[in-house]
């Protein structure tokens, strides 16, 4: 997996995290600094770790699961985009409260951060390839990075957008991240097969 792929699909995982910013943003009655940065480094901070856990878990397998490898890599991103796409027109809309306790904080990281750890294991099968130099390890912990600063930046930008527009982006982010999970999933299968 190349920069460009890993950066989409940071900006696609990022998009259950940021609708939940959103949601933050439109029930804070005064947004600061300080309360994007906490809701960001929460976020932020599974995302990044989630994909990393899915790598060992799944490193520990690719001797058996070498040979479909990219299915395992496509059905993981489709399932994934599939379920974001579906709670992009069917999920709750009621809005979280504003705390910003660790318990409530915790919580909805682990939550936003589960389908990062299935792409965790997508890692396993298709590396990353960022620093051509590096090793897998250092280049999968370099893409959890990138993962991490990613979604961090879009949860604090979701909670300021949250006070400003409400509702409005929430599901269509929801909804474009999942086609983009989708559409990354087809072009490891094309890659696999020498089409793309």
């Amino acid at each position: 997996m190349d920069l460009a792929t890993l950066s989409v699909l940071a900006v696609a995982l990022s998009m259950d995290a940021f609708a939940v910013s959103v949601c933050k943003g439109l029930a804070m009655k005064k947004i600061t600094v300080f309360k994007c940065l906490i809701v960001g480094l929460w976020f932020g901070g599974f995302q990044g770790l989630m994909p990393f856990i899915g790598f060992v878990l799944g490193s520990r397998f690719t001797d058996l699961i070498e040979s479909f490898s990219a299915w395992i890599a496509f059905i993981l991103l489709a399932a994934i985009g599939a379920n974001m796409i579906k709670e992009a027109f069917w999920g709750k809309e009621e809005c979280e409260n504003d705390s910003l306790r660790v318990r409530e904080m915790f919580l909805l990281a682990v939550a936003t951060s589960i389908d990062a750890l299935a792409v965790g294991i997508t890692f396993a099968c298709v590396p990353v390839t960022i620093l051509t130099a590096a090793g897998v390890l250092v280049n999968t912990l370099t893409g959890c990075i990138i993962i991490a600063a990613t979604t961090c930046i879009l949860s604090m930008a979701g909670v300021k957008a949250g006070s400003i527009f409400g509702m409005k982006y929430k599901s269509r982010a929801e909804f474009a991240g999942g086609i983009v999970l989708i559409v990354i999933g087809l072009k490891i299968i094309l890659e696999h097969f020498g089409i793309l």
